[in-house]
């Protein structure tokens, strides 16, 4: 049986040598040499740049079982030029403060509610860092009916947007805002990695999905931050929002997203489908 600290060194591995492979030596002001086998950096140049052991830094990469300072990770951090997200990621899988793990909630209090029927015709939904949605109001599930219809163990965002992609409003650049999700997933997923329900949800979504296995095989990572999203509604055409995003904190790594309508003609389009949605009630 593969332990968590085990999958923890595989998924260090994996990370670390994707990192490494998108540094050139023209980025780090090293001279290109002889041709590479792989591209990217190889480890000794990685090593040398960071100020550590070539030998260590290669067991690090081979996730075998040794210890990494905060110091070291720095180095390494600098040197791969890694943006926060990935920094945080890193000593998560490495086992080291800066990556704690944060017990996940579904609980949605009625005071969580209440804020969400509050926001008229501004769709928005409660969801958990692993993307299950837990809540919503009215404009939300006007605007997206295949999610909020979906049986409660796939009214999951990430899950409904790679195995049941014609929604009654698509997204436009879906596959930019598909691979963020997953560098966000991804990011969330090293606070959890044992938590058999994640590890679950991550082989189903590679084995069901070509598209996830090849974006997880990335490694990305990335941090939620507010966004600029347009649709395609089968109906109304073109709408677009600001999306916020909102931490509970009566409910770790939870989180309220609200959807601002962009302009005046989709402010009035999701009046609309809401007041059209409460007539069919």
């Amino acid at each position: 049986m593969v332990t968590v600290t085990e999958t923890r060194r595989t998924d260090l591995s994996a990370f670390l040598r994707s990192r490494r492979e998108r540094i050139t030596p023209e980025m780090v002001d090293l001279a290109p040499g002889p041709r590479r086998r792989t591209p990217g950096l190889r480890r000794e140049e990685v090593a040398q740049l960071a100020g550590v052991g070539v030998t260590w830094y290669t067991w690090l990469e081979q996730g075998r079982p040794i210890n990494a300072s905060g110091q070291v990770l720095d180095a390494i951090s600098r040197t791969l030029r890694l943006d926060p997200a990935e920094r945080q990621h890193l000593y998560r899988l490495a086992g080291q403060p800066g990556g704690a793990v944060v017990a996940d909630s579904a609980q949605v209090t009625p005071e969580m509610r209440g804020i969400l029927d509050q926001l008229g015709e501004m769709p928005a939904v409660i969801s958990n860092s692993r993307c299950d949605v837990l809540a919503w109001n009215s404009a939300y599930g006007a605007l997206f009916p295949e999610i909020t219809g979906a049986p409660e163990g796939e009214r999951n965002t990430l899950w409904q947007t790679l195995l049941c992609p014609s929604w009654t409003a698509e997204l436009v650049n879906r596959d930019q805002e598909l691979a963020r999700a997953v560098a966000i997933f991804r990011g969330a997923y090293s606070r959890h990695t044992d938590d058999p329900s994640w590890q679950d949800f991550a082989r189903r979504l590679v084995r069901e999905s070509a598209e996830f296995a090849r974006l997880w095989a990335r490694q990305d990572v990335a941090e939620p931050g507010p966004r600029l999203k347009s649709y395609e509604h089968r109906v109304e055409g073109r709408m677009s929002f600001s999306t916020t995003s909102f931490e509970c904190s009566q409910a770790p790594e939870t989180r309220m997203i609200v959807y601002t309508p962009a302009d005046r003609r989709c402010r009035e389009v999701m009046t609309r489908l809401v007041t059209e949605g409460q007539g069919r009630q």
